[in-house]
Order: structure tokens, then sequence, then C-alpha cells
């Protein structure tokens, strides 16, 4: 039914809650591949960067940005073992840097993603509208069915 399935996290413990989600459909819907995608914000100004640094502006950010997505990756190397130890295997591990939302729905667009599961933090009221919701605004933009499991109905 669902030949590749995305899995956005962003790192937080809230976020892994859909894991055993992920387990169950991929077993029974014989997903052919998993997506685990971590996007984490690129680094756009340092106040602090001395003039006497041997490297440009650009060839530092460059390497800070380059170190962060480097930790993307890293991260998402345990929730792919997690996966593999369940009997699952055919996991692809990609760490991108930019604004989350933009890249999950370009992700989505760009690899023909059948299903997409990812948890909500579940904020609301001033917290929502100050932080606005990821997990909203994918559902609301891609054409693809989004199952967003919130950490109070995990089945943890």
């Amino acid at each position: 039914m669902y030949d590749k399935i995305l899995v956005p996290l962003d790192g937080s413990k809230t976020a892994e809650c859909v894991i055993p989600h992920v387990i169950k459909i991929a077993k029974e819907c014989r997903v052919k591949e998993i997506y685990l995608l971590r996007v984490c914000m690129p680094v756009s100004v340092l106040a602090d960067y001395p003039a006497d640094m041997p490297e440009t502006w650009e060839q530092h950010a460059k390497d800070i940005n380059y170190q962060a997505s480097r930790q993307c990756s890293i991260y998402l190397d345990t929730v792919e073992e997690q996966l593999k130890k369940a009997g699952l295997d055919k996991i692809n591990v990609i760490g991108k840097l930019g604004d989350p939302a933009n890249e999950i729905i370009d992700f989505i667009e760009e690899n023909g993603i059948g299903l997409v599961i990812m948890a909500s933090h579940g904020r609301s009221g001033p917290s929502r509208w100050v932080f606005g919701s990821v997990a909203e605004k994918v559902s609301r933009t891609v054409q693809v069915p989004v199952m967003i499991i919130h950490e109070t109905h995990s089945g943890k």
C-alpha cells in the first residue's frame, strides 16, 4: 500500500513516540523504504565573528553548517538502529539544514513519499501562535496521507 514512508524527527523524545507506529505499519504494509529526516536550522548570523579569523565569514558559516548537518545525521543513526533491531531494512537517513516544514514538504514532493508519520508537540494557545506547527503545515500542504501522533496517544 505504501512504498515509501517519511518519518520526520526533530531529536526530541516526543518525536520518537512515532517509532512503534512506524514499525507496525512498515511490517504490516510491507513498506519498501523508510526515510528518516531531520531538519536543523542553519547558522545565519554570528555576532562575535573576530576580524582576525583565518577564514572568511562564508567559509566559517559553511563549516558550522556542515557540523550541524552532521549532528542531525548522527542522531538519526541511533533511530535507524532501533528500526533495524525491529527487523526493518531499507532505511535511508537524511540530515538537512533549513526551515523544517518547507524542507519536509519539498522532500515529500521530490521523493514520491506515500505516507508521512510524524509527531505533534501538542502546543496550543500563544505558544502555537509563536512557534507554529510543523505537523499542521505539512498536513495542510502535501497531497499524501499524514499520520500525526500525539505523545499522549503513542501507545507507550
